[in-house]
């Protein structure tokens, strides 16, 4: 039988600043509706256990799943977080074209590519990978959700599935949305599809 985990991105969310900044964000009305369109699709999908990154965005996302899907344990894990923004925290430069740039070189093959005082995209790819590897262990030939962040998922979507780095471009997930990753045999994940938010 089949591993299932479903990847998932917090909904949309507002920062306590305009800064940029590695911590906060609490859903906004538009992300909690999404959440509950999520749990609403996978309402017949077989969910036992639900994790998260421990920042409040996906926190929050989690909680609402679980209450919803009457899921009793939210397991928090710290290798979920998002990517560290270093030394941008608490300015006002672009962290968009920053990380993009940054993202672009571990695209190209350079491992050690790191916004400045942060840590390298291969690391983000690492600690997320541990905890995917965790939750199969625990939850193996069962259904699991995993909520962790936009930026964080893209980066370990090709060593998930086996594929290209480049790859990291093609698994963009809006607010609210789930990877369908499947295995049942070796080391890499199955995408089975994108699960969307049911309107509500």
């Amino acid at each position: 039988m089949a591993t299932r985990i479903l990847l998932t991105r917090h909904g949309l969310a507002d920062y306590e600043t305009s800064l940029v900044t590695d911590e906060g964000g609490c859903l906004t009305s538009a992300g909690r509706t999404q959440v509950r369109g999520l749990a609403a699709r996978l309402r017949s999908e077989g969910v036992d256990a639900i994790w998260c990154s421990p920042l409040s965005r996906a926190a929050q996302s989690a909680e609402i799943l679980a209450a919803e899907l009457g899921i009793d344990l939210v397991t928090v894990r710290e290798d979920l977080r998002e990517y560290s923004v270093g030394a941008l925290a608490g300015t006002d430069q672009d962290e968009a074209a920053v990380v993009g740039e940054v993202f672009g070189r571990w695209v190209g093959g350079d491992d050690q590519a790191q916004v400045p005082g942060g840590e390298t995209v291969a690391a983000v790819v690492a600690r997320v990978m541990r905890v995917v590897e965790e939750v199969a262990q625990r939850h193996a030939g069962r259904t699991a959700v995993v909520v962790s962040h936009g930026g964080a998922i893209s980066a370990a979507y090709p060593a998930l599935t086996g594929r290209p780095r480049e790859a990291a471009y093609d698994l963009v997930l809006g607010g609210g949305c789930s990877a369908d990753l499947r295995r049942t045999a070796g080391p890499d994940w199955a995408v089975a599809g994108v699960i969307q938010p049911m309107d509500e």
